[in-house]
């Protein structure tokens, strides 16, 4: 074996800096994060360090070959190659995780048996036996990862993920898992908390993970020393005397961190069964006079010193609960901070990001983080007098711009309860009436939940109207959208008029006036249109096509969702079936969670926004597209794309190109304007297509005009008019749409 070797450690999205920073900490060598984990290079005592160290990792792998595997044949002779009598007996057995992206061998329980059978088969041929497979507890666990047809053969040395700890046997609802858990801490501050001498307090401590990681961390001890086995055990190479050299340092430290362990760790919580299993893991854990857990509610919590860390993970309604018993929770939270914890740290970590504004505290850092495929936010706040507020129910985090509008709407609802209007205030509720029969009527019958009501029909009345519908929530909302008056209008008739819509939609529609959102439609700069106007962070899903969405109505111009857009999308998710699909300028994904529910082999997400590449997962773990055959990546399309189309092979069946119409974004390594640069775009984007792929192309800019003779390689269809959806007939004009393939 060699001296110095390659590995890769593996760890939860969102957490790779942080994994490298710890492995440099344990001396590793070579570090480098990447998406999913952090490449090292040492020895094997060097891995086996991170085994049974690391807090933050899933799995750590040794590299043992890397080779192009195009063809299962190629896969079959790359692994035969290996001398696997080196690695393991003809009695023994094995297992093997294959993980494919972007490549031709895409069904990965075929290309794990590819694997199975070369090992195997050469162990036949050469003594008559062989080993035999065991998913759940093999001697030996081989990881393959396959991307763009090369192949990286790895041994996982860890087995079973290394978040497993070897104390927690019962869990309650929705339990953090530990590595988590010590994410979690690290970004709050803990270790230096502890070295001032401050305690440790979780106030709805669950099953106990929080307190039990915390007090390890303080302790120096290390997560891996009760496991009973790891992935390297039943290797032949296996260095036995260094994983004991390594064992007996553990032990030492552990019992010198317990023996001066002095800050108080402590955690309540209000449920009899959570604190039964949080006392029997920190039992397990070998805490038992270490950490005190107590059946009691958040409000009735005190500290015992004058400085400390308070983490929680607080019911955030995506599983327990819901926002009329999580609003008092939060309430509750943040009172008993600011009455009692003045002087500490604290770190609420939710998916509930409006919930947070409960607490009355202004948070001076936030960190996105996921459980497991929901994404969460951890908000670290310093509690302190100055950075109170009163918490408002309706305005936490919202824009000035979306105040001044909200202020709109406080008076369009008090106008609302008076029964008469004026005569063009009950024209627009005719024409409103009139189109909510024919539209409703047309949506109902398609399946359509989210449609366009109403779009500047009436001169007078410059708005467009979208209603949405969540079956889930059993709630209709309408999105109001104001057209930004010419000059020549004089503006307080312009508002008396918009005032008169926003009265007489709610009665009209049958909602109440606080289920409508107003916004104000303005020629938009670069990314503008993406630019947060809020941060509420409250999410409705509604439904379109059998797919599954998260829409936002105040924190940003746009939902989330482009409805004009509707048929494409729906046209994409006809034409997915075994495709791989590549989703530029993604937004939220949409296009992408369609073609994965119309049975795409692969997508790929590209959008240069970290927010809504984010966005797009939800909407993806949403419809339970999960897993390496759903690709995100955050980049500037343009150059991306350049990059990508450089490369000889063809990767993708099916594309969406839907880019903007300018922008100037300092993120991106050059202007883009629609017009002027299309040509060299869809060129680029077509060297990506395999040879009887689609590209289907979009565009919003009104006087587009598309260069079909620079294009002369490429049969072009223009199915603008099948893709405008009924409720925009009005507007022709409000998308253009071809289908380009390769002559």
């Amino acid at each position: 074996m060699r001296q110095t070797q390659n590995f890769f450690a593996t760890a939860p999205l969102g957490l790779e800096l942080l994994l490298a920073d710890e492995l440099q900490a344990l001396g590793m060598c070579e570090v480098k994060a990447a998406r999913s984990g952090v490449y090292f290079e040492g020895g094997l005592v060097h891995a086996y360090r991170v085994c049974l160290w690391s807090r933050l990792a899933n799995r750590v792998l040794l590299k043992l070959a890397e080779f192009p595997a195009a063809t299962p044949e190629a896969l079959y002779d790359g692994v035969s190659a290996l001398d696997w009598s080196a690695h393991l007996d003809d009695g023994a057995t094995l297992a093997v995780d294959f993980v494919s992206q972007r490549s031709q061998i895409s069904h990965t329980q075929y290309g794990a048996q590819k694997v199975k059978d070369a090992i195997v088969d050469q162990f036949r041929a050469r003594t008559g036996s062989r080993p035999s497979v065991d998913m759940h507890h093999p001697d030996l666990r081989i990881n393959v990862y396959l991307e763009r047809d090369q192949a990286v053969l790895s041994l996982d040395l860890a087995g079973d993920s290394l978040h497993k700890r070897g104390y927690r046997l019962d869990g309650v609802s929705a339990p953090l898992k530990e590595n988590l858990a010590a994410a979690l801490l690290l970004r709050s501050g803990w270790p230096e908390i502890n070295a001032a001498g401050g305690d440790f307090v979780d106030p709805m401590c669950g099953s106990g993970t929080l307190l039990v990681e915390a007090a390890w961390m303080a302790a120096d001890v290390a997560p891996g020393l009760l496991r009973e086995s790891f992935g390297f055990m039943g290797w032949k190479q296996h260095d036995r005397g260094g994983w004991y050299a390594l064992l007996d340092e553990a032990l030492a430290r552990r019992e010198q961190g317990l023996a001066r362990l002095d800050a108080s760790i402590y955690g309540c919580d209000i449920d009899r069964s959570a604190i039964s299993a949080a006392q029997a893991n920190v039992d397990r854990a070998g805490l038992t006079d270490k950490v005190e857990v107590a059946q009691r509610s958040v409000v009735d919590v005190r500290p015992r010193k004058a400085s400390g860390l308070l983490l929680v993970n607080p019911p955030y309604g995506e599983r327990l609960g819901d926002d009329d018993t999580l609003v008092p929770l939060y309430t509750g939270l943040g009172e008993t901070l600011r009455e009692r914890f003045q002087g500490w740290k604290a770190g609420v970590f939710t998916g509930n990001a409006d919930m947070a504004f409960k607490l009355g505290i202004r948070s001076h850092k936030k960190y996105a983080l996921y459980n497991g495929a929901l994404e969460c936010k951890l908000f670290n706040f310093e509690v302190d007098a100055a950075r109170f507020f009163e918490p408002r129910a309706d305005e936490s985090g919202l824009s000035e711009e979306t105040r001044e509008l909200n202020r709109l709407l406080r008076r369009a609802r008090a106008l609302a309860q008076k029964p008469e209007q004026g005569a063009g205030a009950e024209m627009f509720a005719n024409r409103v009436r009139k189109n909510l029969k024919n539209l409703g009527r047309w949506a109902r019958q398609q399946g359509i939940s989210c449609y366009r009501l109403y779009d500047a029909d009436l001169p007078e009345y410059a708005v467009a109207v979208d209603l949405y519908r969540s079956e889930q929530e059993n709630k209709t909302w309408l999105n109001v959208q104001e057209y930004e008056a010419p000059a020549s209008v004089d503006a307080g008739k312009a508002e008396s008029r918009l005032i008169e819509v926003l009265a007489v939609l709610p009665p009209v529609v049958e909602i109440p006036p606080e289920q409508m959102f107003l916004k104000v439609r303005r020629k938009q700069k670069g990314a503008s249109q993406y630019e947060k106007q809020g941060e509420v962070g409250h999410f409705h899903q509604i439904t379109e096509g059998g797919c599954r969405f998260w829409v936002n109505f105040q924190d940003y111009l746009d939902t989330g969702l482009f409805l004009d857009h509707r048929s494409t999308r729906l046209m994409i998710q006809q034409r997915a079936n075994e495709k791989r699909f590549l989703n530029l300028f993604a937004y939220t994904g949409t296009a992408s969670v369609h073609a994965g529910v119309g049975g795409a082999l692969t997508t790929t997400t590209v959008d240069m926004s970290r927010t809504y590449l984010d966005w797009a997962r939800r909407n993806m773990a949403l419809n339970g597209l999960n897993g390496y055959a759903h690709e995100f990546i955050q980049a500037d399309c343009l150059s991306w794309l350049a990059a990508e189309s450089a490369k000889p092979v063809c990767q993708f069946d099916l594309i969406f190109l839907d880019p903007p119409t300018f922008s100037n974004s300092a993120r991106m390594s050059a202007s883009f304007d629609v017009q002027r640069d299309h040509v060299t775009l869809l060129k680029q984007a077509m060297q990506l297509l395999a040879p009887q792929g689609e590209l289907v192309f979009s565009t919003n800019f009104r006087r587009f005009k598309l260069d079909a003779a620079a294009l002369g390689d490429a049969e072009i269809s223009d199915i603008s008019a099948r893709t405008i959806p009924r409720d925009f007939e009005r507007n022709a004009r409000i998308h253009y749409c071809w289908i380009i393939r390769r002559k």
